[in-house]
């Protein structure tokens, strides 16, 4: 079998970009921010900060958060009808 060369961020360099306003430092109450358990998220990357970052395929969905794991949340998401866990850090989401 091939090995592919590349990581998480391969094939990624439009849909990591930021826009013009966003770029600069990263807000600290967005890094900082708190959910409860049952709130619903919005997963959009801040692909300036690595840490607690999820596989690009899930980028724009909708979750509930199940729980928190460290610093991170855990996400459940519905992928094509199979409920899927995702750990993610608060700064990659938002409030729905």
């Amino acid at each position: 079998m091939v090995k592919r060369i590349g990581g998480l961020r391969r094939k990624t360099r439009y849909k990591f970009r930021k826009e013009k306003r966003r770029r600069g430092k990263i807000s600290i109450t967005k890094y900082f921010q708190s959910f409860n358990a049952g709130d619903r998220v919005y997963l959009g990357l801040e692909s300036a900060v690595q840490k607690g970052m999820y596989y690009p395929h899930f980028m724009g969905r909708t979750g509930t958060i199940k729980g928190k794991r460290g610093r991170c949340y855990k996400v459940a998401i519905n992928d094509l009808g199979k409920e899927k866990t995702l750990i993610v850090h608060p700064v990659h989401m938002r409030k729905a």
